[in-house]
C-alpha cells in the first residue's frame, strides 16, 4: 500500500477501534463536519448531532467488528475504502445481535494532510442482495 492508502486505512481502523471502545468523541474526529452516515440502508443522516447520538446509542450494544479485507483507492485528495465486515453485539435484553455487510466510505484529504470520512455507508451489500 502507498502512504496515502495506509493513512486512509488507519482512519477507518482508528474509527472502528474508538467505536468499539465507546469513545464517540474520537469516532466523530474521523468525520468531516459536514459528513453523511447511513445508519440504515437508504436513510442518510447529515446532522452532526444526530450522527453523534446514533453512534452513542449503538455503542451501548458493545459492537465488535471484523473486516475480511480492505480495498483503498486514492485519486488526488479523494479516496474510497471498501471492506466486507461482520459484527456481533449484545442487545438490551442480553440477546446477541449479529450482522454483516459491505462498507463503502469516501474520504477527503484535509488541509493539514490527514484524511477524514465524508460519506460512510456500511450497507453497500444491500444492492447485491436485490439482484
Amino acid at each position: 500500500m502507498t502512504a496515502d492508502e495506509m493513512a486512509v486505512l488507519t482512519v477507518v481502523e482508528t474509527m472502528t477501534e474508538a467505536f468499539q471502545a465507546g469513545d464517540i468523541a474520537a469516532v466523530m474526529e474521523s468525520y468531516e463536519a459536514r459528513s453523511l452516515v447511513m445508519f440504515e440502508p437508504g436513510v442518510p443522516v447529515t446532522d452532526r448531532e444526530q450522527i453523534m447520538q446514533m453512534f452513542t446509542g449503538f455503542s451501548q450494544a458493545k459492537p465488535e467488528f471484523t473486516y475480511s479485507g480492505h480495498e483503498v483507492v486514492v485519486n488526488g485528495d479523494t479516496a474510497v475504502h471498501i471492506a466486507p465486515w461482520s459484527m456481533v453485539a449484545t442487545g438490551p435484553e442480553g440477546v446477541q445481535i449479529s450482522d454483516s455487510g459491505l462498507s463503502v466510505a469516501i474520504l477527503r484529504r484535509q488541509s493539514g494532510g490527514g484524511w477524514k470520512m465524508v460519506i460512510d455507508n456500511p450497507h453497500g451489500a444491500r444492492l447485491l442482495a436485490a439482484q
